[in-house]
């Protein structure tokens, strides 16, 4: 994106276009405008910062959830092998201090960060590390949900299927040297480990709150009870969650930089009108996903909006599972019908781009020879009729009283979307699903549905957390089913980086586009909005943004 720079949102009224941010730097260092307490002299973090949260975490459990607003909250509570460089995001180390990966590629040795514990006040050691390795194997099939989970997307399979997975073996050389074994080259493992999904968890907790067994309610899902009692090495512990409010607490025995904030409140408002409201009387200090319709009114208070890099993708998802679905004419007939830059106007702040396959710019992966199903009336009722289509009626999901990344004003989307296809020809029928009735199970299992909208935020650096997660395997999301796909994105995944790499998730991209398992629709830009009182936010296309390195402004 170029420099960055950190911008009050009044010079902006003119069109909606945002800039970017400072990031904070990295642990131990300091910017010269800091006016901070407690983030480099070690006195006591006493602030209270009440972000404002789109939807209520699914679980706290990080290795469970595969939603944004969990991930928001444990990123605060747990952390990984690995982090997140705040202006490249590339790999960096956290919990471990170095690594060396073995000439086949498929061993790496993790040399550990010293002196940290466990909230719980156990210590952080290779031990540990094992133990939580050994968990993700060995998740049981009750645990594991949709299905949908980051473990199987990176290690292909669990203990249950063997010969399938990439993972072997995690080996404790001593109290700070640990060695993973895997099957196969793995080139995404590193950036990988930046993921939420592989915090560290304390075993002893794990153990003592029955990580994997999902008996306890909350919210109207299944979690355990570890869910409600997360435990890691963050800079914040969990105090309470209940209802609409997730309150953390600094950690006293932090091993980094604990920063200014005392006292963490997250507070879900699932209305942007009512988010943007909260922070205009000041209930809070700020929102993520700030929306067309906010920026004039956020401009006209003097409030900062903080733009982020695009990392994520909005996709129509078709269901090959659904009568006529499989049929290829259908697919291409469908993706011809929107017309991508109609969808995009008005809805989407400005710098959204068009998509036409599932890998951001970011990641390098051209684009110049995949199949683009430009908007084409014509040929898309030509390509109907030759399905076959006979008005049969098409179930159309979509969310309700929710913001994602990649979906700001779901019910507008479905607006224009549904009308393009229904002028196309469609028989579409409206299935609103409420985000908090569990609308991620509602796409990503079997079920009546033909089309949906839905989209995936990446979250660590490589182009298989997009391709290899959505098409790495058999789901029932799509219930596409193509071996030569398959074969490419695992060929791809154990080559070394370098052109060679390169050209093979191009390749995938080709496939995927001639396929049609799903519509890429846009590359979102994403954005927040803070109070004048927030002096530096961490901003991370990654959203790896962990608020001890929020720095306040002298008031």
């Amino acid at each position: 994106m170029g420099r960055r720079s950190f911008l009050r949102a009044g010079a902006m009224i003119a069109a909606v276009t945002l800039a970017g941010c400072t990031a904070a730097p990295p642990e131990g260092t300091a910017t010269a405008s800091a006016s901070a307490t407690g983030s480099a002299t070690g006195s006591e973090p006493t602030a209270t910062f009440t972000f404002a949260t789109a939807a209520r975490p699914s679980t706290l459990d990080p290795a469970l959830a595969t939603d944004t607003e969990s991930h928001r909250v444990t990123r605060q509570i747990m952390e990984g092998l690995v982090g997140v460089d705040p202006l490249t995001s590339a790999p960096t180390p956290l919990l471990a201090e170095s690594w060396t990966e073995s000439e086949d590629g498929r061993t790496y040795t993790f040399t550990l960060r010293r002196d940290v514990t466990f909230h719980d006040g156990e210590p952080f050691n290779a031990d540990a590390v094992c133990a939580n390795f050994d968990r993700w194997y060995n998740l049981p099939v009750s645990a594991r949900g949709s299905g949908n989970l980051a473990y199987k997307a990176v290690f292909n399979a669990f203990s249950d299927a063997p010969n399938l997975a990439v993972y072997k073996s995690c080996t404790a050389i001593d109290e700070y040297s640990v060695k993973i074994d895997l099957a196969t080259r793995l080139s995404g493992f590193i950036p990988a480990l930046a993921s939420p999904e592989f915090a560290i968890s304390s075993p002893k907790a794990l153990q003592q709150f029955k990580a994997d067994v999902l008996t306890v309610e909350k919210d109207g899902q299944k979690v355990s009870d570890y869910a409600l009692h997360p435990t890691g090495t963050g800079p914040f512990t969990l105090e309470s969650w209940e209802g609409d409010e997730v309150r953390l607490a600094a950690n006293p025995d932090y091993w980094g930089v604990r920063g200014q904030i005392g006292t963490v409140v997250f507070s879900t408002i699932s209305s942007p009108e009512s988010r943007l409201r909260a922070l205009k009387t000041g209930q809070v200090d700020g929102y993520d996903l700030v929306t067309v319709a906010d920026v004039d009114d956020l401009a006209r208070n003097g409030l900062q909006i903080l733009q982020r890099d695009p990392y994520s993708v909005l996709y129509l998802g078709i269901n090959q599972a659904f009568p006529g679905m499989d049929d290829l004419k259908m697919r291409q007939a469908i993706a011809h019908s929107i017309d991508k830059g109609a969808l995009l106007d008005g809805l989407f702040l400005n710098g959204t781009k068009q998509a036409n396959q599932f890998v951001p710019e970011k990641l390098g992966v051209s684009s110049g020879s995949v199949t683009n199903y430009g908007y084409d009336p014509e040929k898309a009722a030509e390509l109907f009729k030759e399905a076959g289509y006979d008005g049969a009626e098409l179930p159309f999901y979509y969310p309700r009283h929710v913001t994602r990344a990649y979906l700001p004003t779901p019910e507008r989307v479905y607006a224009e979307l549904s009308r393009q296809l229904t002028a196309a020809g469609l028989n579409i029928k409206p299935v609103p699903v409420e985000w908090s009735d569990d609308y991620l199970s509602s796409v990503q299992t079997s079920g009546d549905r033909a089309l949906h909208l839905f989209g995936i935020s990446g979250t660590y650096n490589d182009p298989d957390n997009f391709v290899g997660t959505l098409f790495g395997s058999y789901t029932e999301e799509f219930a596409y089913d193509d071996t030569q796909l398959l074969s490419k994105i695992d060929r791809a995944r154990t080559l070394q980086e370098g052109p060679e790499r390169t050209e093979a998730y191009t390749a995938i991209t080709d496939r995927i586009s001639t396929r049609v398992p799903a519509v890429p629709l846009a590359f979102p830009i994403s954005a927040l909005a803070l109070s004048p009182r927030i002096g530096s936010y961490p901003t991370s296309p990654l959203l790896n943004e962990v608020f001890n390195r929020i720095e306040l402004r002298d008031e």
